[in-house]
């Protein structure tokens, strides 16, 4: 084989390599994630190679909201960088990689304005929805959490992400989700 056509042969392996890679990569268009997720909390611990933060892996627990239903999740993560659990009433966007088994979730680079990276979570769905209350973590049915969401109008699928008419004492400030009244 002469040089020319062996440089030519390189070349596009090298092509189909790059464009292989290229399209493994996740979006970072919000418009390719219909889903949300509300993380309450997660347990992380952070690699560093160099001094340099490398990868965090970890497990939590969130609600997804998936047309206009609400469910549990928990979950386990392998991301590039920290996973942050939500503040206050904030969801991420999310879609599916695998229904019901893994998530891929759009966050936002902190510091940085219009920077997002891509994490995938690995889920447990649940048939019951998270609550936060007084500071802890709960439960409820789904339609109960739902019944919230209608009565404050709340809907993070649709931009609605602050509920309102919330009872400033059944809901404390600094409270970081949801919490129905029964």
């Amino acid at each position: 084989m002469n040089f020319p056509t062996k440089l030519l042969l390189q070349s596009f392996a090298a092509c189909l390599l790059l464009s292989g890679t290229a399209m493994n990569a996740d979006s970072k268009n919000i418009a390719d994630y219909p889903l949300r997720i509300h993380i309450f909390n997660r347990n992380e611990t952070t690699f560093y190679h160099n001094r340099i933060e490398e990868e965090a892996k970890g497990e939590g627990r969130g609600n997804l909201f998936e047309n206009g239903a609400v469910k549990g999740v928990e979950f386990t993560f392998d991301c590039d960088q920290k996973l942050k659990a939500s503040f206050g009433y904030e969801t991420y966007p999310a879609k599916w990689k695998k229904p019901d088994q893994e998530l891929t979730v759009l966050l936002p680079v902190f510091g940085k304005s219009n920077a997002y990276f891509t994490c995938r979570l690995k889920t447990a769905v649940k048939d019951f929805a998270y609550m936060a209350h007084d500071g802890k973590l709960g439960s409820e049915t789904s339609a109960q959490f739902k019944a919230w969401m209608v009565k404050h109008d709340y809907d993070p699928e649709h931009g609605k992400d602050t509920p309102t008419k919330v009872d400033p004492v059944g809901s404390p400030a600094g409270q970081n989700a949801p919490a129905p009244q029964p």
